[in-house]
């Protein structure tokens, strides 16, 4: 039996962050039925069709789930959605700022009809304050919280590659609605979840902002190095970049002495903490480059290795999909889609004594029947 079997979710959500949130749930054995409007559903079904037809955002964050489209804006969807509610231990949504309380179902409203439920909010801003009714996607929240500032180049700034935005707040939304369900479980009541986008990435700031707060000064931009420690990043050999990260002074000394095959250096007051490193870094990494310079990758990597530094490779896509740990912890499975199946990885959860449930991707309200008839024999 899985952790979360018997938990029934009701979504009226979009994009990333709800989905992403209530995966990790059904995953996890939780009867999620997602709400969709009726002609498109969900927008990211609308993305691309990547995957014969269909989305890639959307396989990723929908298996598993039950599409049930209703239109919410007829009195007959409303009366269904308030049934499903009356049933369900949790309500995840993020559609816009105040969607959910024109439709009838903000928390003050909810709380008093159904006592039990967890009402779990997703939004850009938060619920109050200036910016509450402010529209938000990730690429914005990532300009507005400052990642940014800190992402790219020294010469131009870049977003992050992923939907970290949208990522960090389903997180949080997950393990809010894990916390919610133990308290439930000693007072029998249920809760109010409000999830901001901008808090979940600007709690990740916290390192910088602590920086500018307690020196005065924020970290740049570095590219592929790190903006706080020095020598940690990807560094020119003959034939390419090594990554590799030095964490301590016990690790420089021995990053000095057997990778560098310069141990004096080590002790060189410009480079004796990580703070000096940082202060001198241009001349530091100078002096890593052109010692790299007449060795290869795998020279170099050898010597991290046998020095006990921590390494990476600086992998393609192409390279993450075929990488040998993924393989060799059996990590690919698949999963059913409508037009087919596709490979997926197993979520991280990783508990010893049950396996996640990796269930169909949904087509456009292919459980609207099932679920309605569910709530026609409901006492």
């Amino acid at each position: 039996m899985l952790p979360l079997e018997g938990l029934r979710v009701i979504t009226l959500e979009q994009a990333v962050a709800g989905p992403f949130c209530s995966r990790q749930l059904a995953d996890l054995g939780a009867d999620v039925i997602k709400i969709e409007r009726p002609g498109e559903g969900d927008l990211a079904r609308g993305y691309d069709g990547a995957l014969d037809g269909v989305s890639a955002y959307f396989a990723w964050l929908n298996r598993g789930k039950r599409s049930v489209v209703l239109d919410l804006k007829s009195p007959e969807g409303v009366t269904a959605l308030e049934a499903l509610l009356a049933g369900a231990d949790v309500f995840v949504h993020n559609l816009l700022p105040g969607a959910v309380e024109r439709l009838g179902f903000g928390w003050d409203t909810v709380r008093e009809r159904f006592p039990r439920l967890i009402w779990v909010s997703i939004s850009g801003y938060g619920l109050s304050g200036s910016y509450a009714h402010k529209k938000a996607y990730d690429m914005l929240i990532q300009a507005e919280a400052g990642v940014v500032s800190l992402t790219g180049s020294a010469d131009e700034p870049a977003k992050v590659g992923i939907s970290v935005a949208d990522i960090a707040s389903g997180l949080y939304a997950h393990s809010s609605i894990l916390a919610a369900l133990l308290t439930r479980g000693r007072t029998g009541q249920g809760d109010r979840i409000e999830i901001s986008m901008f808090e979940a990435l600007t709690e990740w700031m916290m390192p910088p902002m602590y920086s500018l707060i307690g020196l005065g000064r924020a970290p740049g931009r570095a590219g592929l190095r790190h903006n706080m420690i020095v020598p940690y990043g990807a560094y020119r050999c003959a034939d390419g970049q090594v990554m590799f990260a030095v964490q301590n002074e016990r690790e420089w000394v021995k990053f000095c002495a057997g990778v560098l095959e310069q141990p004096d250096l080590a002790s060189d007051e410009r480079y004796a903490t990580n703070q000096a490193r940082l202060t001198h870094r241009q001349a530091l990494e100078g002096t890593i480059e052109t010692a790299f310079g007449s060795l290869t990758r795998g020279e170099v990597s050898d010597r991290l290795e046998q020095a006990g530094i921590a390494s990476a490779q600086v992998n393609s896509v192409q390279d993450v999909v075929d990488h040998p740990q993924l393989q060799d912890r059996q990590r690919w499975t698949e999963v059913q889609t409508p037009a087919g199946s596709i490979p997926a990885l197993l979520p991280p959860h990783n508990l010893e004594s049950v396996s996640p449930r990796m269930g169909r991707v949904p087509a456009l309200g292919e459980h609207t029947a099932e679920v309605l008839a569910e709530l026609e024999r409901a006492p």
